[in-house]
């Protein structure tokens, strides 16, 4: 498959990404701008931050005049899954590609990013990440400079309705993979299972959510690592 075509089959499969990213980042839009972030500050945030999750903890250390360090230990904690995930990324790449190429991809790595990469048949091509990342970044970015400067126009309500369609979307990506192979739909139960566990077990509830994903995705994914192992992955589609 040619450079061009990869690239255009990323932004197939990464336009639903977009519009999920583009109706959550809205909300964070909205927001930031009740703390007081302008839009070219929230734009600056989102544009070089992709991950829902770290940034409204971001929100909340600003609104509570927290310092740097304060910042960076949070954002450590919460996207440290992401080092798992670009580590398995990094396996599913062409033999030779390289850290120009790598350094791009990683920044563009997250949840639903990763999910639709690893479920992308044969070894993954830069040009097929890209795609995803063009059509993703824009509806991140984008979303929250409309969010601020909606303000406080929409109700609670809408915006949290907005914030459940990051979920469904993710739960789109996972289920055909699923139903394509039983045992990505035995890992991803066991994941959910795991923790719906850890966010109930007291000695484990007082952990962060990045923490808890951290321990869920290295306890499911090694299993499922030693008991299914998956053969090298031939040159694919992307």
């Amino acid at each position: 498959m040619s450079v061009p075509a990869r690239f255009l089959l990323g932004l197939r499969d990464g336009l639903p990404i977009g519009a999920g990213y583009f109706a959550v980042s809205f909300a964070f839009g909205i927001q930031a701008r009740a703390i007081g972030l302008t839009a070219l500050q929230a734009f600056a945030l989102s544009g070089g931050n992709l991950t829902s999750a770290g940034q409204f903890a971001g929100l909340a250390v600003i609104q509570a005049g927290g310092g740097l360090l304060a910042m960076a230990l949070t954002q450590l904690v919460i996207n440290l899954r992401y080092c798992l995930m670009s580590c398995a990324i990094a396996q599913r790449l062409a033999p030779g590609v390289p850290l120009w190429h790598r350094f791009p991809i990683a920044f563009g790595v997250t949840d639903e990013i990763f999910a639709a990469s690893v479920a992308v048949p044969g070894r993954l091509r830069p040009a097929y990440s890209y795609g995803l990342i063009a059509i993703s970044w824009p509806g991140w970015a984008g979303g929250t400079v409309l969010g601020v400067l909606a303000g406080d126009l929409l109700p609670g309500s809408v915006t949290a309705a907005l914030a459940m369609a990051l979920y469904a979307m993710f739960v789109a990506i996972v289920v055909p993979a699923a139903k394509a192979d039983r045992r990505v739909l035995g890992v991803a139960l066991a994941a959910g299972l795991l923790s719906v566990l850890c966010a109930l077990a007291p000695a484990l509830r007082a952990l962060s959510e990045g923490t808890r994903v951290v321990l869920v995705t290295l306890l499911v994914a090694g299993g499922a690592a030693t008991l299914f192992p998956m053969k090298e992955p031939a040159d694919g589609r992307a």
